[in-house]
């Protein structure tokens, strides 16, 4: 440990006995001025006695990055204290986490309630650092400000430090969450598999939940939005979080989490994981065509996947299982097109398919847009089509057929073979989509 610097020692100390003056003072301001138990709390909160009483019961709370009770309010297993610069410098990782707070975040807290004095302490602020953080240095200065008898300075400082480390052996808990992470290239060998136990980011949750609560309820964030509305120029960008979810830890007591959790109010913010809604700018219903394979046929993309499977086709490939497995892939890749050519027209506001304008077979209707040709079929008092699909197959099989038709044989065997692809297509984008 380096030598202390008087002047920062003597402001450190300054700061400890403000902190403990203040204490004491809301506590005195309780009692009645002849109260017997004004010099006892004036004793306990001599800087000396208080800081020995602090170090301990520092092991009655531990500081953490990421907690356990998140997961589940009764799991009892190890919690963890990571500084976000370590695991900035073990590795690269190309998303967001953790290790993106660099060395301001907001570390928690979790234990015995009772305690947690003891970690108001160590998040004074000195420039800029909090003392948890100068314990962790063991920065000298510090040292001599919490005794001037360098023993027992040091026991203090090594007290303190015990905040950030594990109580006991690394352990999990039935209540945790675990889950076997492939880590091998084999999935039916065991030894491919790691088992994790994920725990809460405690201070990350506290960041996104701070940069929020900013942006929705800050004056400069209210002024942004004001400015917005009027149409009038803002250096402060407005940001919007649609769909956020806020979920509740703790029910009534949030403080039983964790202290960052009570300072949240018990609120977990998640946000919207939810598939982008395709619309194109230039997207416009079909209308003035019999057919939507006429539109989709002049896709570019489109396109150019036939012409490299005619080319395949037109090389006389030999008739193996080769030749099959790419001919399939092609075959795939256009599906997709026109699964995606579908989504996209079906994102339309519904019903635009009953416009006279529109001349589109009737399972075409009801493939594009299902919403406003049902709406239509139940005004009508009739029954809701129920071969959709099979008649799609036949016309996407039929249009292929034509496609490759033109320059090459094709009969009843391909067609069979393009419809059953399209139809195991459409029925696994069924399973994939959630209700």
């Amino acid at each position: 440990m380096a030598n202390p610097d008087p002047q920062r020692a003597t402001e450190l100390r300054s700061l400890i006995t403000d902190f403990l003056t203040n204490r004491l003072n809301d506590k005195l301001e309780k009692l009645a001025a002849d109260d017997p138990k004004r010099a006892e709390l004036q004793q306990q909160f001599h800087s000396s006695s208080w800081l020995e009483d602090a170090a301990r019961r520092v092991g009655q709370i531990q500081a953490v990055t990421h907690s356990l009770k998140p997961v589940h309010p009764d799991a009892r297993g190890t919690n963890i204290y990571s500084s976000p610069t370590t695991q900035q410098r073990d590795r690269v990782l190309p998303v967001v986490g953790f290790h993106c707070l660099g060395g301001n975040f907001a570390s928690d807290v979790v234990g015995n309630a009772a305690a947690l004095d003891v970690y108001k302490f160590l998040k004074l602020e000195y420039q800029g650092r909090s003392l948890l953080a100068l314990v962790l240095e063991r920065d000298a200065s510090l040292a001599a400000a919490l005794s001037d008898d360098p023993l027992q300075a040091e026991n203090l400082m090594t007290a303190f430090t015990g905040l950030t480390e594990p109580r006991g052996r690394v352990s999990s808990h039935t209540l945790a969450k675990q889950l076997y992470w492939m880590t091998g290239g084999d999935p039916h060998d065991n030894a491919s598999f790691q088992l994790l136990a994920p725990l809460y980011a405690s201070s990350l949750a506290q960041r996104v939940y701070q940069t929020v609560q900013d942006d929705r309820f800050s004056d400069e964030a209210t002024a942004a939005r004001k400015a917005k509305r009027e149409g009038e120029f803002s250096e402060r960008s407005v940001r919007e979080y649609p769909n956020l979810a806020i979920q509740k830890l703790g029910g009534t007591k949030p403080q039983n989490i964790s202290q960052l959790n009570s300072e949240r109010r018990g609120e977990n913010l998640l946000f919207a994981s939810l598939p982008p809604t395709w619309r194109s700018e230039n997207l416009k219903p079909l209308l003035h065509t019999d057919t939507l394979f006429h539109r989709f046929g002049r896709r570019p993309d489109v396109r150019d996947l036939l012409k490299s499977l005619l080319a395949f086709l037109k090389s006389d490939p030999s008739p193996n299982v080769e030749t099959r497995e790419r001919r399939t892939a092609w075959v795939d890749a256009i599906i997709d097109l026109f699964l995606q050519f579908s989504a996209e027209l079906r994102s339309l506001s519904a019903g635009w398919s009953q416009s006279s304008e529109c001349l589109l077979s009737r399972p075409e209707k009801h493939w594009l847009d299902p919403d406003g040709v049902e709406m239509a079929v139940m005004d009508k008092g009739l029954p809701l089509p129920t071969d959709t699909q099979e008649q799609v197959g036949f016309l996407f099989a039929n249009w292929l057929n034509a496609q490759i038709g033109e320059y090459l044989p094709v009969g009843d065997p391909e067609y069979l073979k393009w419809r059953k692809q399209i139809l195991d297509a459409i029925k696994a984008e069924e399973w994939e989509t959630p209700l």
